[in-house]
């Protein structure tokens, strides 16, 4: 009886489904043969001997009907609810799947057709039984590249980790315009991917990092709502921006932003802005690029494209027309100088860039007027800054400061973010505790929700007017000759002797631990360096963005030339040294750090970023190498030169000269968008100390050789005075500048020498 009873509440679960029941029973069929109770030619002859027993017609309407009752008899006493439940799933799963992958495949299908056909798959319960990989791929294919990415080498990764239903998530979190489905693109592409190889559906799942480990709130603006916008206002003209020269779309980028800030979207997607902004609530948003190209495999488009806070408080037409004007600027910047020269100098000009936006809750919490995070920062799955040898590169280095993680990522001020390899956590580059203070981040980035801007307040004001629980973790106390840790929350903190180490934050939270398998998991799956941008707060760790790292090829170990005389040494160094071998460098474009310091206004420092951006394009083609002040391309003039990827991307050489008197440590950017800038354009950091015993640094070469300058060009601003340029060969006898440097030994040095008879560059 007990049986029966089972098996009658089976079929009534079968006959929810009446169109299914051949396919479910030939699962439950499997299942059976699965766990050895029968096989097919098993039940055959069972069916046969009760037909034949029971005395009834044995044709084939009957064998079907005994065929049918035998399986579920059989499934009912061998499976239980749960079982019975997967299993009919998996019936409805391979029925929906049918209907998706006819659907992704049909020519002129809609994006609503497939995502109706998606959700009608998602729609069922996950389970634990799955369809076959093998038969899921091809669609996964399609899926991605309908509206994700159509980047090749993406989607060849991506298959293997973003499922049916991380693709139906993340669509239902999409905005798309009825007219144009268009692509999340980049940005948005490599979050998903991260989370999917982080926190994966399917696949083993790390404890801790679920744990541990989130993804904020995001929301994706396809590409096809600026395509309307830009069909809606008629600014076809847009599309031709690129093919003008340099100075022309320099010129007018102005005036296009003013033009595109005028500007009004279609009805429909204002109300889905506003629509959006009422279910997202007054949380702090971050509008962010996310173009088709940006953050590809080998072109991450580092820091091209605009990222626009949006404090997102008050009444919502406030709001919305707050947020429409960060969307406005994050859309206009794909048309940006800076943007249209670097897909240039990477052949991508051609093609038809689209401009996404990925729109995420902030990472934080609100303290008094101010909202931010307890850290944010940038990691890297390769440390290419070996200040030790015990330093292991394959395990990592992040750069982390205290705030919102825009100064980890950006060269501001004279301020330095808290630089540590994963491998050794508690290793510095510095030793004695007035380095370690001097070197330390003095000013945190916050939102202010009155004002509504992001502001830059010094932590000491932050902390007194909105102190946060966690201060303790991240701040030391300075105590004579040594730092000492805070253990406990609540503890008074003297802050006026203290400084910004994030000791405490290392060796109390799970934070090192984490980021070592996250990034190893994320190169492992991309095949190659990864960097990922990251917020810290109320004991969380969140992945803002990831990306692949473009990378130079691994010469191995540099062996520097031993028998250079004295007289042909121009330099030495001994820190932040990655590996180069460049040679016959021609010329030299010089700003004195001396003269660049005694220049007292700011328009005549901005003068110099402007002479060395147009030294850059009349070089271009010439092998020239790049020496000046740190830091190069801080937005503080007062500490650098103010210069983009334009300004810099034919040189082969960056050196940033630190001068004691200059009090500005040469951090040569690792982890900036800057510093991934030199990478991608093969252009190797270097950063000199002249006053450090046992280096060396001929300043009478750059001071006292003659200035090339006017024979470049006639036209020339006067306030430019602190640069020069010099033609090495003119000076050194028909000698070039070679540049050798080793990251094993941690030495490099730039030398006079004749021509290189092979290849010139590595």
């Amino acid at each position: 009886m007990k049986d029966l009873i089972r098996a009658y509440r089976l079929y009534h679960k079968l006959m929810r489904h009446p169109h299914l029941l051949d396919e479910v029973r030939q699962v439950f069929l499997d299942g059976l043969t699965e766990r050895g109770i029968l096989d097919e030619g098993a039940l055959t002859r069972q069916i046969l001997e009760l037909v034949a027993d029971s005395g009834d017609e044995p044709g084939p309407e009957t064998i079907h009907e005994y065929r049918n009752a035998a399986i579920d008899i059989l499934f009912a006493q061998h499976f239980n609810d749960s079982d019975i439940e997967n299993h009919i799933n998996l019936a409805r799963k391979r029925d929906a799947f049918r209907n998706l992958q006819r659907v992704v495949n049909a020519e002129g299908v809609t994006s609503a057709d497939i995502r109706r056909a998606l959700k009608e798959l998602t729609s069922i319960p996950q389970g634990s039984l799955h369809l076959p990989p093998e038969e899921v791929e091809g669609v996964r294919v399609a899926l991605i590249d309908h509206f994700i990415s159509s980047q090749l080498p993406f989607i060849g990764i991506a298959k293997q980790y973003i499922t049916l239903r991380d693709v139906d998530e993340m669509l239902d979190n999409s905005h798309w315009t009825p007219r144009r489905s268009g692509k999340i693109g980049g940005k948005s592409a490599g979050l998903l991917m991260a989370r999917c190889v982080v926190l994966p559906r399917l696949s083993d799942k790390d404890p801790d990092i679920q744990a541990g480990v989130t993804v904020p709130e995001s929301h994706y603006f396809s590409s096809g709502i600026l395509a309307d916008f830009i069909d809606y206002n008629r600014f076809y003209s847009l599309h031709s921006q690129k093919y003008k020269t340099g100075q022309q779309i320099e010129d007018e980028y102005g005036k296009m932003a003013a033009k595109v800030e005028k500007a009004a979207f279609p009805p429909d997607i204002m109300e889905d802005f506003r629509s959006f902004l009422g279910e997202v609530g007054e949380h702090p948003l971050i509008v962010r690029s996310s173009s088709l190209l940006e953050d590809n495999i080998g072109y991450a488009f580092s820091g091209k494209y605009e990222s626009v806070f949006v404090v997102n408080q008050g009444d919502l037409e406030t709001r919305t027309q707050e947020f429409v004007r960060a969307y406005k600027r994050v859309f206009v910047s794909v048309f940006s100088p800076a943007a249209i020269l670097y897909r240039r100098d990477h052949n991508l000009l051609d093609f038809d860039e689209r401009m996404s936006v990925l729109v995420q809750k902030v990472v934080g919490r609100r303290f008094g007027d101010y909202f931010y995070p307890f850290a944010g920062g940038v990691a890297f799955s390769q440390n290419m800054h070996l200040w030790t040898p015990r330093i292991r590169r394959e395990e990592g280095l992040v750069r982390i400061v205290l705030g919102l993680g825009t100064r980890a990522v950006d060269r501001v001020e004279p301020d330095y973010p808290r630089m540590i390899a994963l491998s050794h956590p508690t290793l510095r580059p510095e030793v004695a505790v007035q380095q370690v203070v001097k070197y330390s981040q003095r000013m945190v980035d916050v939102l202010n929700l009155k004002t509504r801007r992001l502001e830059t307040l010094p932590y000491h004001d932050l902390f007194q007017q909105a102190p946060h629980p966690e201060a303790h973790l991240a701040l030391s106390v300075v105590e004579e000759d040594h730092l000492a840790s805070l253990h406990f929350r609540g503890q008074a903190i003297p802050l006026e002797n203290s400084c910004i180490t994030f000791d405490g934050f290392f060796a109390q939270t799970p934070f090192v631990a984490l980021m070592r398998r996250i990034l190893k998991k994320l190169e492992g799956a991309y095949g190659r360096p990864v960097d990922v941008e990251l917020a810290w707060d109320d004991d969380r760790l969140y992945i803002l963005q990831c990306r692949s790292l473009a990378g130079h090829e691994d010469i191995g170990q540099v062996t520097l030339p031993r028998d250079v005389a004295s007289d042909d040494v121009l330099f030495t160094n001994r820190r932040a040294v990655g590996n180069c071998m460049t040679r016959d460098i021609e010329y030299v474009v010089y700003v004195d750090p001396r003269v660049y310091q005694k220049l007292r206004s700011y328009e005549e420092r901005l003068a110099a970023g402007r002479a060395v951006g147009r030294l850059n394009r009349l070089l271009k083609g010439r092998r020239y190498a790049l020496f000046g002040p740190s830091r190069w391309g801080t937005n503080d003039v007062n500490v650098g030169v103010k210069v983009g990827y334009e300004d810099i991307n034919h040189a082969l050489i960056l050196a940033e000269i630190a001068f004691e008197e200059g009090g500005v440590n040469p951090e040569v950017s690792y982890g900036t968008h800057f510093f991934n800038d030199l990478v991608e354009a093969r252009i190797t950091p270097v950063a000199i100390f002249p006053d450090e015993p046992e280096t060396v640094f001929d300043e009478a070469f750059f001071r006292d050789s003659p200035n090339v300058l006017s024979s470049l060009t006639a036209d020339w601003e006067p306030s430019a005075e602190a640069v020069k340029v010099i033609h090495v060969p003119s000076c050194r006898r028909g000698q070039f500048l070679h540049v050798y440097q080793d990251s094993r030994s941690q030495e490099g040095m730039g030398f006079f020498g004749p021509a290189h008879a092979g290849d010139s560059a590595f």
